[in-house]
Parts: structure tokens; C-alpha cells; sequence
């Protein structure tokens, strides 16, 4: 009887370790992309920035695990945060929490996804450049 639990659980761990399927990953990728492209469009890109002032922040988003979409007040400006490692998707019900005691936001700042409700975190990661985009 040990023997058949342990061995469910060795396949229950290695089925969790599978590869993903190619084809669903290049689907979610170009879905990501197209998110993205659509956040942007009829927005011109400012130079890069280090940091921004976390109160002109309102809302954020993903596009996929590469980029993080920041809102500002009255949606003149977005911000795109692409984190060099990625980051868990920030899907419907997960939020963003930094650790951070500053006022800005800034690349290398490490930001966790997480569920507010259930409590329990997706992973974590560092934060790149903000690109501003403005509308015009």
C-alpha cells in the first residue's frame, strides 16, 4: 500500500515537471504580443525610465509573463515594465505587491503576483526600465 502511494506521488511529481505543450505556449505568446500591441496603439514611446512616482500609477496588467502594463491617472500615459526574467501573469483576481517603503517604483524593485483573496503567492520577480507610451 506504501508502495502504490509513493508511486502515485512520483507520477503526480513528475507529470507536474512536464514540459508545456510548444504549440499552447507559442498560442499564449502571440496572444501576449497582441495584447500588448493593442495597450499601445495610438501611443508614441518616451526614452526608458528608472523609476517612477508610484502615485502616478493607477492599475496594472500583463501582457503574457514579459511585460507588465502600469496605468496612469486619465490613461495619458502607460508604462510598460518588461522584467528581464519575466514575471507570473497577472491574471483576473492576482495582484502586485512590492516590498518597497519608497514613493517610486523602480527597476530592480522586486514585485510579487498574488492572490488577495486566497492568500497565496504565484512568484516573484524584478522589475526592468518603465517606458512611458503617451497618447498622440
Amino acid at each position: 500500500m506504501k508502495t502504490l502511494a509513493a508511486l502515485a506521488l512520483a507520477i503526480s511529481a513528475a507529470a507536474a515537471c512536464a514540459p508545456a505543450d510548444p504549440l499552447e505556449t507559442a498560442d499564449r505568446a502571440a496572444m501576449a504580443e497582441s495584447e500588448l500591441a493593442e495597450a499601445l496603439r495610438g501611443r508614441t514611446a518616451g526614452p526608458p525610465m528608472s523609476c517612477v512616482n508610484r502615485r502616478l500609477l493607477q492599475g496594472n496588467r500583463s501582457a503574457g509573463e514579459r511585460a507588465i502594463i502600469f496605468g496612469d491617472q486619465g490613461d495619458r500615459i502607460i508604462y510598460v515594465n518588461n522584467p528581464p526574467a519575466g514575471c507570473p501573469e497577472l491574471d483576473s483576481g492576482r495582484a502586485l505587491q512590492t516590498q518597497s517603503p519608497s514613493t517610486q517604483l523602480c527597476r530592480g524593485d522586486i514585485v510579487t503576483v498574488f492572490d488577495p483573496v486566497a492568500g497565496f503567492s504565484y512568484g516573484s520577480c524584478g522589475l526592468g526600465d518603465f517606458t512611458p507610451y503617451r497618447r498622440g
